[in-house]
């Protein structure tokens, strides 16, 4: 058997060493790249998550604070004078029928008999009532929301209570209204439409961590206190976090309270789904690699026959030739230093090779796949190397009116398309040295070198005017409210300044939305519709 020494040459050795050394710096790379966007996803989903748990608990803080309204005003009425039954059984129908707020609406006197109902059908009129809502409303006269509880008809529910007072303060009794959670009721119309194929869904639950609301219907009523986020929520906290829901199913939740009745709302979505678009983008790079990393491999290989030929063939004039002749032809190739150097080259440029792919992926990490503008990687490098140069800035906070609604009745894919316009719009009248950054979903920034606030505004406001001339495919008209500040003269902190411009934004929302302000606020309206501050 021939030793080692013997099977191996110089353009085998090249050749291994070259795609190990291709794999292990492609391995990194895409290593690297996943665990970036990775964390980057997982990031904007659970913020996503929870500003939309914030959204749903202030509609539904909104619909507790009109029901009770309602049920106050009821009150009153019935407290005014005395009614026949027929008033009662009329009013009763009349705070039942005219919203769809409650299930079904009951009038008990002081001793906790039912003297009317909505929907009559309830055959409780002249009951006496037993259950833990009828016993707490009684009990304390004042107006209250009641936890989750079985009413005489063998329904879970909650009821919205308020005491009825004569004008002399003489307690009548009260009048509720009572929301099923386990048939259709409110919660379901303001809840039920957010849920999703992909496996996202939202519940509710109310102060003690019990579920008021959730797309499995068997799971109302049950306690969920061992999910951390519920934890959280009950607690008063808002925020967003990653948990293992009741099937073991990684989520990525997020969480707002009710302050009003200590409800909470969370809102997630299922890890793998989140992540699922990146395995597929991940996926494609590897397929996208294997031609140019078959074609890198011969042209190393065709190198390495290059870069040993020399040498074999010194190897075989040693091997013919006696000691004096070998000595002089090694004397005389003195070019072997030079092969040495070729070799160094030639692992070189394939390094620079692979370098340059690590730079396209470091690119594409750091700009938004839908618009091609840069993302908050890029907006962060890119403040970070002004900040560094000293170089000023006006900035522009954008956000699109009312894009939830877009997405809620024309899709998401047209909500996109609309994206992907005002995208070009932003870059149909810009400079090439602008940074245009997505900030998220449907905002945007633009920041201006070397442009004051006024220029800003100005730029800002063109850009208004263009998005609300232009007729968006099956959407038609669409808005947009901006917000300008300027760095350092606002702030000598570019985060800050930032922060400045958004709060200009808001105030545009605040405004009427389609509108152009510059922070802080100028004493007259920002710039409208119609063009005139």
């Amino acid at each position: 058997m021939r030793p080692l020494s013997a099977r191996l040459n110089l353009g085998t050795l090249i050749l291994a060493l070259a795609l190990l050394s291709a794999l292990i710096a492609l391995a990194n790379t895409l290593h690297a790249s996943y665990r970036v966007q990775r964390e980057q996803l997982i990031g904007n989903t659970l913020e996503a998550n929870r500003v939309y748990a914030s959204k749903l608990a202030e509609s539904t803080q909104n619909f507790v604070l009109s029901a009770q309204q309602q049920i106050a005003y009821s009150a009153t009425v019935l407290g005014q004078r005395r009614h026949d039954r027929a008033d009662l059984e009329a009013e009763a129908a009349r705070l039942q029928l005219q919203t769809n707020s409650f299930n079904s609406v009951l009038i008990v006197d002081a001793g906790g008999t039912v003297l009317a109902t909505s929907p009559q059908s309830l055959a409780l009129q002249g009951v006496l009532l037993k259950s833990v809502g009828n016993r707490d409303a009684l009990a304390r006269r004042v107006p209250f929301i009641s936890d989750p509880y079985e009413s005489a008809t063998g329904r879970l529910l909650v009821a919205i209570s308020h005491p009825i007072f004569t004008a002399q303060g003489e307690y009548q009794g009260y009048i509720s209204g009572t929301i099923y959670l386990r048939q259709r009721s409110i919660l379901q119309s303001l809840l039920g439409k957010h849920y999703y194929r992909d496996g996202s869904y939202l519940y509710v639950v109310d102060r003690h961590g019990r579920i008021l609301y959730h797309i499995e219907q068997d799971r109302i009523g049950q306690f969920a206190l061992e999910n951390p986020a519920v934890q959280a929520v009950t607690q008063g906290h808002s925020g967003a976090q990653q948990v293992l829901n009741s099937h073991g199913v990684r989520m990525l939740a997020g969480y707002a309270p009710v302050p009003s009745v200590g409800w909470g709302v969370v809102a997630q979505r299922p890890t793998a789904a989140t992540l699922a678009s990146l395995s597929k983008l991940m996926s494609s790079v590897i397929w996208n690699a294997i031609p140019l990393g078959i074609l890198s491999l011969l042209i190393t290989w065709w190198c390495a026959r290059r870069i040993s030929l020399p040498l074999w063939q010194l190897a075989r004039n040693v091997q013919n030739r006696d000691t004096g002749i070998a000595i002089r032809h090694v004397t005389g190739i003195r070019a072997w230093y030079y092969e040495v150097a070729q070799l160094k080259t030639a692992l070189l440029y394939s390094f620079n090779l692979l370098q340059d792919r690590i730079g396209k992926l470091n690119r594409a990490s750091m700009t938004d796949p839908l618009t091609g503008l840069q993302n908050r990687r890029g907006l962060q490098q890119g403040l970070e190397d002004w900040q560094a140069r000293g170089q000023p800035f006006g900035i522009i906070a954008l956000d699109i009116d009312r894009f939830k609604a877009i997405n809620d009745r024309f899709g998401h894919a047209i909500g996109d398309a609309v994206i992907l316009r005002i995208a070009q719009l932003m870059r149909d009248g810009s400079r090439d040295t602008d940074l245009l950054c997505r900030n998220g979903g449907e905002e945007f920034l633009i920041l201006l070198p070397g442009s004051d606030a006024a220029a800003a505004a100005r730029v800002a406001e063109r850009l208004r005017l263009q998005v609300a001339a232009e007729v968006f495919e099956k959407v038609g008209a669409v808005t947009v409210s901006l917000g300008v500040a300027h760095y350092p003269t606002y702030h000598d902190d570019p985060q800050q300044a930032l922060r400045l411009a958004d709060k200009a934004l808001y105030m545009a929302k605040e405004q009427g939305r389609n509108r152009t302000v510059t922070y802080p606020q100028p004493e007259r309206p920002g710039i409208g519709p119609d063009g005139a501050r």
